[in-house]
């Protein structure tokens, strides 16, 4: 059975000149068939240096299914290469930021968006039709500040499936352990949406280079709950910059080590983050 996916694969990673011209015709006009001038929600595309993956992104965007009013918007943050030509292409409102970093890039998506709740959307994504609503339905209960999800892996040469499947099932329930007391270690900028309200109170943070997302999390915790939508249907599929492109065995092995540091620490729950040296941002 053909996953889901699959038809956005057949232009991921390819330069966008190679993208047939009635794909990029239709997911321009489906894109603008979903822009609502008072939109709930805002979905914010976030890229830097995307060319070969974001038109895949948007693609998987325009065919979202929703019964809620949405925009969805870009930011470029930077690019060297043609994202920026992409979004215009697309007819897609975007914004440039040209302070590098993810912070910044989200930052400026806050920034602009008019929706009472936003989501987090990278450029190397894929997402399924459904996703906005399934996520939604959790996200408008009361107490609830803001939703993650779990996200799976295209397979590759190096990433069989049946491999992936096994992978995802040992990391998926560590992160179901994890997520009663450390709930923000679970959040990942590509699967994440929140009250903006709220979020606006809680500025994102550009001192680290990574774990925004988490950070931005924790924070809203004052606000109300962290949950999580456990779906498969709604499960976004993404690339290896995340776990790299070894073979899947020493990605595991790589994650077990990583997660064995510190392992007490998801039986705590906490307020702060201790920031390594390493995360943050040295200003010159």
């Amino acid at each position: 059975m053909a996953n889901w996916y699959n038809k956005y694969m057949t232009i991921y990673g390819k330069p966008f000149s190679e993208v047939p011209e009635e794909i990029v015709k239709s997911t321009r006009e489906r894109l603008a068939r979903l822009q609502s001038p008072e939109p709930l929600a805002s979905i914010v595309v976030i890229a830097y240096n995307e060319e070969c993956r974001l038109a895949a992104c948007l693609w998987s965007l325009s065919e979202l299914q929703t019964k809620f009013p949405i925009e969805i918007l870009g930011v470029n943050n930077n690019s060297k290469d043609k994202t920026e030509e992409i979004y215009q292409a697309l007819g897609l409102p975007y914004y440039n930021e040209s302070r590098q970093s993810p912070g910044f890039a989200r930052q400026c998506g806050l920034q602009h968006a008019h929706g009472k709740y936003h989501f987090f959307i990278d450029a190397d994504t894929f997402y399924p039709s459904c996703y906005v609503d399934k996520m939604m339905t959790k996200l408008l209960k009361p107490e609830v500040s803001c939703v993650g999800t779990f996200w799976s892996f295209y397979p590759d040469k190096n990433h069989s499936a049946f491999s992936l499947f096994w992978f995802e099932l040992v990391r998926d329930i560590f992160l179901w352990v994890q997520h009663f007391k450390r709930p923000e270690l679970n959040i990942r900028g590509m699967t994440f949406a929140f009250n903006a309200d709220y979020a606006r109170q809680c500025p994102i943070r550009t001192d680290i280079r990574r774990g925004e997302d988490g950070s931005l999390a924790l924070s809203l915790k004052k606000f109300g709950k962290i949950v999580f939508l456990y779906d498969r249907k709604a499960r976004p599929v993404t690339g290896y910059g995340t776990i790299g492109n070894q073979s899947m065995w020493q990605s595991f092995v790589d994650h077990v080590k990583i997660q064995m540091r510190g392992i007490t620490r998801i039986f705590h729950s906490t307020d702060h983050y201790e920031d390594s040296e390493d995360n943050l941002v040295k200003n010159k």
